[in-house]
């Protein structure tokens, strides 16, 4: 259980309430009612202010992150939530993921007259995922769940004049009903299985439990967590939401919750006793069916936007090869954390072009790109290959950690299937990206302006700068554990 238990001081500082463990999230609520009040209050012309508090804010959250690496391995508040170095690495992405969305959401938004308090909400359900990824407690994740799912609601039916961003927010809501439902059902099941809903406390009281409400409150929970992450069989929201909210949401919503979610998933797998519940078994059928079906529909989509809803479908099954992982592997939790913070910036890449082209989503639009923006046709073959997995870019070393730590657990026939489908995800990657450097040009391209293209080309340079400093990377990474106890 190398890469699953490990710190000190996690008893210790599990029977105490230190504030400044929680310091990040403590700025990131009093940013957003700042940002709120001042949306309230602000006029038209001066909505745009509201992002530069938001900015302000999630800098402000990152300094006080960061501090916190190295720190002490432990659980805090009563063993409820956890202050280690999984959480503060996974609030850093969230961070950098939610900076780059209100980026590239202030040109988008300049029409929309009280835009301002869409800032708030990019705050608050990045606040959710952030609570779900330092969940230390059943109830933790249940707010952290219904915190980033209430926000993400309202940010998909944004434009709520377009009858695609009202359907694509529907089909999310009423998933997220269902599995938050059963989410709160498995967390009583396990609680009165345990006597308790913490995850250490539930450690040590399962084993031995009746099996089949031990079964079931399992299922319930990780198929809470699995509509979080986009994973089969709770998918089918992803490709509505990139489609069809706004486009700036449509990258946030595809990336923050995956994060918190994976995290989360990974700290309840460890808590469970694998011979009563096989739940290793489970999650890599999951993962297989995930990926396979992601990539299989990616192939047939002609909407940019929809195809890169379903590669984020197929992205979060290799993401849960790290949690196969778990117990069997040292390579799992840093495989874990740095393909999060690789997916993130590939997706917000490809996502940031299609913004920077004014919402550009026909793959026939895509014609001749290369010629008129090549800046914005590099960064998009930069971030489609990275998350195929070509080196140097960091979506290879993410990858390659997967393979590794998938085989360590002996899973080699997911790490084999998971080969196979990244072959497979290069096929549709390419029927964007051929257009637009082998066909003429067909239109003037335009585009949004700024915030947008600065976002997009910040991404693309991460994409980058994430494969060449891998190694560095992977070794402030080593000593990541989950559930510090």
């Amino acid at each position: 259980m190398g890469d699953g238990m490990g710190g000190s001081g996690g008893g210790m500082g599990g029977m105490s309430m230190p504030i400044g463990s929680v310091a990040p999230e403590i700025i990131l609520v009093l940013g957003a009612v700042v940002t709120l009040v001042f949306a309230l209050f602000a006029p038209r012309r001066a909505q745009g202010g509201a992002a530069v508090l938001a900015l302000v804010t999630l800098g402000a959250t990152a300094v006080a992150s960061a501090a916190m690496l190295r720190g002490p391995q432990e659980l805090t508040f009563f063993d409820t939530y956890a202050a280690d170095d999984a959480a503060v690495w996974a609030k850093l992405i969230l961070l950098g993921v939610a900076a780059v969305t209100v980026a590239l959401s202030v040109e988008w938004f300049a029409g929309d007259a009280r835009h301002g308090e869409y800032y708030t909400l990019v705050l608050l359900s990045t606040l959710g995922a952030v609570v779900l990824a330092g969940a230390a407690d059943l109830m933790a994740v249940i707010l952290g769940v219904l915190l980033s799912s209430a926000t993400g609601y309202v940010l998909a039916a944004y434009h709520r004049a377009q009858p695609r961003s009202g359907e694509a927010a529907m089909k999310y809501y009423l998933l997220g009903a269902l599995t938050n439902a059963g989410l709160v059902y498995g967390a009583v099941l396990l609680f009165g299985l345990g006597a308790t809903t913490t995850m250490l406390g539930l450690l040590d009281a399962l084993p031995g439990a009746d099996a089949l409400a031990l079964v079931t409150g399992t299922g319930l929970v990780v198929l809470g967590l699995v509509f979080k992450l986009g994973a089969v069989p709770t998918h089918a929201w992803v490709p509505d939401v990139a489609e069809g909210a706004p486009a700036p949401v449509a990258a946030f919503l595809t990336v923050a919750p995956k994060v918190g979610a994976l995290v989360a998933l990974g700290r309840v797998a460890l808590t469970l006793p694998e011979a009563d519940v096989g739940w290793r078994a489970l999650i890599a059928v999951l993962a297989a069916a995930t990926m396979t079906l992601g990539n299989l529909a990616a192939l047939g989509q002609d909407d940019v936007r929809r195809l890169l809803g379903w590669s984020a479908v197929s992205q979060s099954g290799y993401g849960l090869m790290a949690v196969v992982s778990l117990g069997r592997s040292d390579l799992a939790v840093p495989a874990l954390v740095y393909f999060l913070a690789a997916y993130a910036v590939a997706n917000l890449a490809a996502f940031g072009v299609v913004i920077e082209l004014r919402g550009r989503t026909d793959r026939a639009a895509y014609a001749g790109l290369a010629r008129a923006r090549p800046g914005l046709a590099l960064v998009l073959v930069l971030s489609f290959l990275s998350l195929v997995g070509v080196p140097p870019l960091a979506g290879f070393g993410a990858k390659l950690l997967l393979f590794g730590a998938t085989i360590d657990a002996g899973y080699v026939w997911l790490a084999g299937l998971a080969v196979v489908n990244s072959v497979i995800s290069l096929a549709y990657y390419l029927r964007v990206l051929a257009p637009s450097y082998f066909e003429p040009l067909r239109a003037p391209v335009a585009v949004l302006g700024r915030w947008a293209g600065a976002a997009t080309v910040v991404c693309g340079v991460g994409v980058v700068a994430l494969g060449v400093a891998a190694e560095p990377l992977l070794d402030a990474l080593s000593v990541t554990r989950l559930l510090p106890g």
